[in-house]
């Protein structure tokens, strides 16, 4: 699971790059922040889910669905985090950091190396 974050901090990572080269400054940090949006919570998240997997028992389906409900509350919290805070936000940047950090994990699932 750790590693199919380490592909999401990678491939946001890229979009930045990316997104700095064709919008500059402020569509690279844009492109950062949208993928810090996913990638964030899925660190904790995983994070969470190795800890409870350790127990004795394992993790219950209860720790899965309330770590999944707030990972998703943080990406909201996070994503209107940068709209209301970052002043000179580049959208489109935003939104491909969020989509390619999201289907990096994708990509992870669908890899047999992860």
């Amino acid at each position: 699971m750790f590693r199919a974050v380490l592909l999401q901090i990678v491939a946001t990572l890229a979009v930045a790059v990316i997104a700095g080269i064709l919008a500059g400054k402020h569509g690279a940090v844009s492109a950062a922040l949208g993928g810090a949006a996913i990638v964030l919570p899925n660190s904790l998240f995983a994070l969470r889910l190795y800890v409870e997997s350790r127990k004795p028992g394992g993790a219950s389906p209860a720790v899965f669905f309330i770590g999944e409900f707030m990972k998703v509350a943080a990406t909201i919290a996070l994503l209107a985090a940068a709209a209301s805070l970052y002043r000179d936000l580049h959208w489109l940047a935003l939104i491909a950091g969020l989509v390619v950090a999201l289907k990096a994990n994708l990509l992870a699932l669908l890899s047999k190396k992860f």
